[in-house]
């Protein structure tokens, strides 16, 4: 942390840390690594697609992204 402005980078990871564990890994008992992988993995896609984030207006962070790019919005397909 030895740049100007880095303490503000680091609120955002760790509010992505606190929200991983009291909302994916404290809620499943994992027996292996590649499980917790596997499990991370979906709840990651999950934070990034379809969970709103009330600093986005409650809009996921995938759905602002191609917004502000205005690309064709790959999430709001369904996915099977």
């Amino acid at each position: 942390m030895d740049g100007k402005g880095r303490f503000l980078d680091n609120i955002f990871i760790e509010r992505l840390w606190r929200s991983m564990k009291y909302e994916c890994v404290y809620l499943h008992a994992w027996e292996t690594g590649s499980e917790a992988k596997a499990g991370v993995k979906k709840w990651m896609e999950f934070y990034n697609r379809k969970r709103p984030h009330s600093a986005l207006g409650g809009k996921s962070p995938a759905v602002v992204y191609w917004l502000s790019n205005k690309q064709p919005n790959p999430v709001s397909r369904s996915r099977k």
